[in-house]
């Protein structure tokens, strides 16, 4: 619904939740932080015009492709809007592909940055190929999604997604329409590839690399505390996964996993959802997996692992990951990148993982976790958060309420959830956060999202936007104005103001 619509997001909470459904015939609804103009954009020239014109007048300017943003950065009241969505076209370049100002030779596709990860992993497979994308079949991978670095099932294997970015057509602030390659606009080239989402540009399609597919097998099960498994047991169960993460980021593995604390369930619930094997046997999966289901048999601690073995990538990812709701209206989360380094000492991973746990135990709604490693690619240098290119996990964690009108229950729940982050942050020195799934109120975002990179950024985005046209909360530069919110919480419902 939200990705069919040219102004809707699917973070209601960031959007103000000024018109939520209801089955209430008096209840009221507002634009709140939606944008009061969209242009539906279907070629270059349409989106020029908004451009200047949103430069020449001063009117705020947002870009939408799905609103698949965790922090409503397609948002903003009053503001004019440009609707990528339909810029769906997909062309393969062929199985040797050769772009003179990058050095790469290899399978690659041409898509506008309307197309979506169903679209474009589809299109991919149909020639035997795969591309790197996220889990979400919604997600408009050519959009916002690379530009703030973009994870998926294959980032283990191939790197992030803003890994894979060969040039670039973008139209800057100025309303001009240039390539940005390794050769053109490099300095624009390398903050699009990592250096945050609708900062830069209206990005209109990019060329990406691609690659043979291969079969994937993927796990799936649960396990809980209860009966005979105490919770220490069941903690235990979860740490001795975390023993493993090293050695399964060797192997290219990504799983996607929760831990549930008992006020969801009544008992600590663990889900694994999925295991991901690229280029794995059931066999091999199998064996990879043996030395953690050890230990949970040595606890006691049940389970029913599922193994599902598919010939292309592409239908594996089709069976495993189904469409995702639209964000919730009683919940927010903060994230967190966990180094490998972390896990080689032991006293480090007991004091991490004691921290890690501690979350769910300190009222934390819940903790979702990816086992994941961006390694280096070689002859790619870009704006990636570099603390990626040394994770083993890439971790969140949430607080809720249960009345999302009542704004002091949600000022707790924020307060909750920042003493948790802290927690976090104290024992992940350094690091950083994915600024994609994060927390909007991050304390020093600059340094967390984008790391010793930020000021290098800071001056390309003031010498290719001096004007603040792409302005989005976190995103670089954005400390010359805020949004002065109409309500308590913050969102985009209200007036951009100049600092």
């Amino acid at each position: 619904m939200h990705e069919e619509d040219p102004t809707s997001m699917m973070s209601p909470i960031y959007q103000g939740l000024t018109c939520m459904p209801t089955t209430d015939p008096t209840a009221t609804c507002t634009l709140g932080g939606y944008p009061a103009y969209a242009v539906n954009a279907t070629n270059v020239a349409q989106i020029q015009l908004a451009v200047n014109f949103a430069r020449n007048t001063g009117i705020r300017f947002v870009v939408k492709n799905t609103g698949h943003e965790f922090s409503g950065k397609s948002g903003g009241a009053g503001a004019l809007s440009v609707w990528t969505h339909w810029l769906q076209d997909i062309r393969y370049e062929g199985a040797e592909f050769t772009d003179a100002d990058f050095p790469y030779t290899g399978p690659a596709f041409t898509s506008g940055s309307g197309v979506v990860g169903v679209d474009i992993m589809k299109a991919a497979s149909e020639q035997g190929m795969v591309v790197v994308g996220g889990e979400a079949r919604d997600v408009g991978v050519l959009g916002g999604y690379i530009q703030g670095g973009g994870h998926g099932p294959m980032t283990s294997v191939y790197g992030l997604a803003a890994d894979q970015v060969i040039s670039a057509r973008i139209i800057t602030a100025d309303g001009r329409f240039v390539t940005a390659s390794s050769t053109e606009n490099t300095d624009l080239f390398w903050a699009l590839r990592g250096g945050g989402p609708a900062s830069w540009g209206v990005a209109t399609s990019l060329t990406i690399k691609a690659y043979p597919t291969t079969p994937v097998t993927v796990v799936t099960f649960t396990f809980a505390s209860g009966g005979n498994v105490t919770d220490d047991a069941f903690w235990l169960g979860v740490r001795a996964y975390w023993e493993s993460f090293i050695t399964f980021n060797k192997a290219g593995i990504y799983s996607y996993f929760f831990v549930f604390p008992p006020a969801a369930f009544g008992v600590d619930y663990f889900i694994m959802s999925p295991f991901w094997a690229p280029n794995h046997t059931q066999a091999e999966t199998e064996a990879l997996l043996a030395p953690w289901f050890g230990k949970l048999t040595a606890l006691g601690i049940d389970f029913t692992p599922v193994y599902n073995t598919y010939d292309t990538l592409y239908e594996g990812w089709d069976a495993s990951f189904a469409q995702e709701t639209v964000g919730s209206d009683d919940a927010i989360v903060g994230s967190r990148l966990f180094l490998q380094e972390y896990l080689e000492d032991e006293a480090t991973f007991n004091a991490t993982f004691d921290v890690w746990s501690g979350s769910a135990r300190n009222n934390a709604s819940l903790l979702v976790g990816f086992n994941i490693n961006a390694p280096n690619v070689a002859g790619v240098d870009n704006a990636v958060l570099p603390a990626w290119r040394n994770t083993t996990l890439h971790t969140m964690q949430g607080t809720s309420w249960t009345d999302p009108t009542n704004f002091t229950t949600m000022a707790s729940a924020r307060a909750k959830l920042s003493e948790l982050q802290l927690a976090w942050k104290a024992v992940t020195p350094g690091t950083g956060a994915y600024l994609g799934e994060c927390d909007i109120e991050e304390v020093d975002w600059q340094h967390n999202f984008y790391g010793v990179n930020y000021d290098r950024l800071l001056s390309i985005k003031h010498a290719t936007d001096p004007w603040s046209l792409f302005w989005t909360k976190t995103g670089v530069g954005s400390e010359v104005a805020s949004v002065v919110s109409n309500d308590a919480i913050p969102d985009e419902n209200g007036k951009l103001c100049w600092n």
